[in-house]
């Protein structure tokens, strides 16, 4: 069966997404939340196939922190490919591979006084999580996990384990074993230091047997924009180290500068065990995953965990470029916390005009809350009839998730703010 017997493929009022509504599966999410075929993208601007224009506040779900097309990396890769270099090369030594190890290590590793090995996973997040446990539980000899409420870290049988969200748990199909779940700061309420009831539950008698590791978020993008103080992570750090537990944060999301520093511990003034990257690490969109391991725990036997796609050398070109050009210096980053400031202070003013409303999160990472489940999602509906590609999150959906590229402009942060205020003007009369 050819398509053109399918669709005629030359009729004028053809569009693309006739196919994908056809003969996708119902799996699919964001094309629901944002009905348009988008043809084109550059920095924080998506282009549908009628040219509408779109503001991107949603950066690929954090995967294009430098935003779409950047100039610097799509140049860097073009150059790659146009002299052969590998594409493909499993865990080769490739010369992409090792610049990328020698800017990581000197522009990213050395200044913050970090010793890592690099362990490069398949390419999703969920396979770097998956690695962490399983390279957590074969250090210390035990199977337990413990992980927080609402916490999100993937979608495989492992990493879903560890994920709070009971929709997507109830897609495994299966029983989901040897993980704990512990509240998470302010989950009992403001007044309720929950780092206390994970001190006592580990004590003698309070009958959780002591786990491999605690693996935390310090800001829970799909859990709701939930973000960790200093002092709650810094006691759940320490109780991990007092009890000799690995303590693996997962950067999936709020790493790569997305917090305002590469690392978004690094506030924290703590060192991880492990620490799981993936989504920014390319720069680009490509498809990257990394695991950062104390050297100690490198107790990996050759091929233990493997994949044919864990050496992405695109990834690696994009990935080396951004580090380079934009961690190397002191420019990007001070360029980068008066963007923050200046997104601070537009948050502010939104919340000053719409006191029905609560901000969430830090740096580029914000959420704002309702206190009505279903008004995120239609905030986010109306926003993209304004031009605005916003999602939401929380178990409940009350969250509108704002994540604008790193080098969105001034000017773009305010129009998209501006957006959402007059959603909610007209929302209100």
């Amino acid at each position: 069966m050819s398509l053109n017997n399918v669709l005629d493929i030359n009729d004028e009022n053809f569009r693309l997404s006739n196919f994908s509504e056809r003969y996708e599966s119902n799996v699919r999410t964001y094309s629901r939340d944002f009905p348009a075929v988008f043809h084109r993208a550059k920095g924080s601007v998506l282009y549908s196939d009628t040219n509408k224009p779109y503001l991107d506040f949603f950066s690929g779900a954090g995967a294009l922190n430098y935003g779409h097309n950047n100039p610097v990396l799509k140049e860097a890769l073009i150059n790659y490919i146009s002299k052969d270099g590998i594409s493909h090369g499993l865990d080769l030594f490739t010369s992409a591979k090792e610049r990328f190890i020698n800017s990581f290590v000197q522009y990213i590793l050395c200044p913050r006084n970090l010793d890592y090995k690099l362990q490069f996973t398949g390419p999703t997040g969920t396979n770097a999580v998956e690695a962490a446990v399983k390279i957590a539980r074969k250090y210390t000899g035990r199977k337990n996990v413990i992980s927080f409420t609402n916490a999100f870290h993937g979608m495989s049988l492992g990493s879903l384990s560890l994920t709070a969200n009971p929709k997507k748990r109830k897609g495994a199909g299966v029983a989901l074993h040897d993980s704990i779940f512990m509240p998470y700061d302010g989950y009992l309420g403001p007044d309720i230091d929950t780092s206390l009831v994970l001190k006592a539950m580990l004590q003698d008698g309070g009958g959780l047997d002591k786990p491999a590791a605690i693996i935390v978020e310090t800001i829970q993008g799909e859990g709701g924009v939930n973000t960790a103080s200093r002092s709650w992570l810094r006691k759940i750090y320490q109780i991990a180290k007092e009890l000799d537990i690995l303590f693996i944060v997962d950067d999936i999301q709020a790493g790569c500068g997305r917090s305002g520093t590469f690392f978004s511990f690094e506030e924290y003034q703590i060192k991880p065990d492990i620490v799981v990257l993936s989504k920014s690490l390319s720069g680009y969109g490509l498809p990257m995953s990394l695991l950062l391991l104390s050297p100690e725990i490198d107790i990996w036997e050759p091929g233990e965990h493997n994949g044919t796609f864990r050496g992405n050398n695109h990834a690696f070109i994009t990935a080396e470029t951004a580090i380079s050009n934009f961690w190397a210096t002191k420019m990007f980053s001070e360029d980068l916390s008066n963007k923050i400031g200046f997104f601070d202070n537009v948050l502010d003013e939104l919340q000053r005009e719409h006191p029905e409303i609560g901000l969430r999160g830090r740096g580029l990472f914000r959420g704002i809350s309702f206190n009505e489940e279903n008004i995120a999602g239609k905030v986010s509906a109306e926003a993209f009839n304004h031009g605005l590609i916003v999602e939401t999150s929380g178990v409940s959906g009350h969250i509108l998730k704002l994540l604008p590229a790193l080098t969105i402009s001034q000017r773009e942060l305010q129009d998209g703010i501006s957006i959402i205020s007059d959603v909610l003007k007209k929302r209100g009369k």
